[in-house]
């Protein structure tokens, strides 16, 4: 197809776009993903912090609006959300874990019947395939594993050492190298040992002569009438690397892989604002989930954990046995970034908490300065609340079961999610805090909550589910369990936003499987034109 024609469009390219491009162009069709941020795999990722341009993504509309970033940074009413943006989008910025859940996590009636942890079995055994996931190899030398393994032994808590989406031992393809273990997992691997999307999925998808469009922000998609198209869709964009040109596509398939926000936003704007998909299911918008994520960290280790050394992550420890259950992770950073968190110590900030309403929404702008003014780029100068040596600080992040009842929104053309998290999934924050609490005890250092929910009872999520949720019916979800939009034949959302829960596990994997079987039944349900 030539022009503006084509047989799929793919909006997204993150987990469930990267798929579907691949699996639609091995099926012969002519494929378009169109992409709102940069290019990276010249692996150029942003390294000086000062530079927010570069390193803060900004909606249009917003204030510093060119602002094209490789993070996605939001304070919204309920909850903080930090997404990627970029060719290959969160594989980019993760910690490259891929982790099957456990088979009870399908068994919450949110769940179409239709996917459990059977029969999504084979579409993680193709992810594991096209990722060549594999565990940190048991020979590297990872003070941060061996600590982390003997804090669980003496809790009595299971650890295991999960799959990654990283080239250990060997140069994965030219140009790129194995891993040095720089602990750059989530800042971009500047060497190309991640086996992200963009050199994966979407590498392969371009080899099969589909097309990748980069800085191209999709404003909203339509229903095409005329004859030659029916039944297809028109997806209307700017082109921000042409100075901001409007100009529209047409497919008689359309993907929309934005991501939990930017998707949800799309459908929501086009339902509500531009009315050109106005029978959207009114379920639109409900079940976010923030995959129970909660944030923490240890000062002054008994031991030196060497932070800097090896992947951010290396192993989860489970609690999976409680009734609201969870897991645990101790992410580390590269040593520059250690150096400055562990100078900032633990404050105690909960004396911000009445200012909740009028400071959270600021913080969006007051972090960005922060980080232009150099504020977080070098240690602090002061000494603060239990700051430490760096070699003997780690964080915690906690991933669990919330009670996926978000709400997104549009409130004055802008996406908004309301929730009040704290109240509604109190019983898991306290047990995540105990197990933290316990955890910090038996690395023989101190321990703090995020500041942001010390001061504002918010927290941040870096995995962001739900808002246009899978259901066996459109009065309870907006997809089919086939991905595809209830009342809109052949258009399909494949990312985060179709979880129906919580998962309680590092989500990349199960998004990409949920995907892949998606894209079987895309490849279905028509032939090329």
């Amino acid at each position: 197809m030539t022009g503006g024609r084509w047989d799929a469009v793919v909006i997204g390219s993150g987990f469930g776009g990267a798929v579907s491009a691949l699996r639609l162009a091995e099926a012969g069709r002519e494929v378009l993903v169109l992409e709102r941020g940069r290019d990276y795999r010249d692996r150029r990722f942003p390294r000086d912090v000062t530079d927010v341009d570069r390193l803060f993504w900004r909606q249009p509309g917003e204030r510093d609006a060119g602002r094209r970033g490789l993070y996605d940074l939001r304070f919204l009413s309920g909850v903080g959300v930090v997404a990627a943006s970029g060719l290959g989008g969160g594989s980019l910025i993760y910690a490259n874990i891929h982790v099957r859940p456990d088979a009870a996590v399908f068994d919450d009636p949110r769940w179409p019947r239709e996917i459990t942890r059977s029969t999504l079995d084979p579409y993680f055994d193709r992810v594991t395939a096209m990722l060549g996931l594999a565990a940190p190899p048991s020979t590297l030398r990872l003070p941060k594993r061996d600590a982390f393994h003997r804090v669980a032994a003496a809790l009595g808590r299971d650890v295991f050492d999960p799959p990654m989406a990283v080239a250990w031992d060997r140069a994965p393809g030219p140009g790129r190298e194995a891993c040095r273990g720089g602990a750059d997992c989530e800042f971009g691997c500047t060497i190309g040992a991640k086996q992200s999307l963009d050199v994966t999925y979407l590498a392969a998808a371009e080899r099969l002569r589909a097309t990748l469009r980069t800085e191209t922000m999709v404003t909203h998609v339509a229903r095409e009438a005329d004859g030659a198209s029916a039944g297809g869709y028109r997806v209307h964009f700017i082109d921000a690397g042409a100075g901001g040109r409007r100009e529209s596509v047409v497919a008689r398939q359309v993907v929309i892989a934005a991501g939990t926000l930017g998707t949800t936003e799309l459908l929501l704007r086009s339902r509500d604002q531009i009315g050109s998909l106005p029978n959207l299911s009114p379920a639109l918008g409900a079940g976010f989930s923030a995959n129970g994520d909660f944030l923490g960290s240890i000062q002054n280790c008994a031991m030196d954990l060497e932070p800097w050394v090896g992947p951010d992550v290396t192993s989860v420890m489970r609690y999976t046995d409680l009734p609201t259950p969870f897991t645990v992770a101790a992410p580390t950073f590269n040593r520059g970034a250690m150096t400055v968190l562990a100078s900032l110590g633990q404050p105690k900030v909960g004396w911000l908490r009445p200012t909740t309403f009028a400071l959270w929404p600021a913080l969006g702008a007051l972090v960005p300065a922060a980080f232009a003014r150099g504020l977080l780029s070098r240690p602090a100068r002061f000494r603060a609340r239990n700051a430490g040596d760096p070699s003997r600080m780690t964080n915690l992040f906690a991933i669990g079961r919330d009670n996926a009842n978000g709400r997104m929104r549009l409130r004055r053309g802008r996406l908004d999610i309301t929730w009040n998290y704290a109240r509604e999934n109190r019983e898991l924050i306290e047990q995540m805090t105990r197990a933290m609490e316990d955890i910090a005890r038996a690395y023989g250092g101190t321990f703090e909550t995020l500041f942001t929910w010390q001061s504002f009872r918010r927290i941040i999520t870096v995995h962001p589910l739900g808002g246009c949720r899978m259901s066996s019916s459109p009065a309870h979800g907006v997809v089919s369990p086939d991905g595809e939009v209830y009342g809109y034949p052949g258009l399909y959302v494949a990312d985060g936003s179709v979880i129906p829960t919580s998962l309680g596990f590092h989500p990349s994997m199960t998004i990409a499987a949920i995907a892949e079987r998606s894209a079987d039944a895309m490849v279905a349900s028509s032939r090329p034109a």
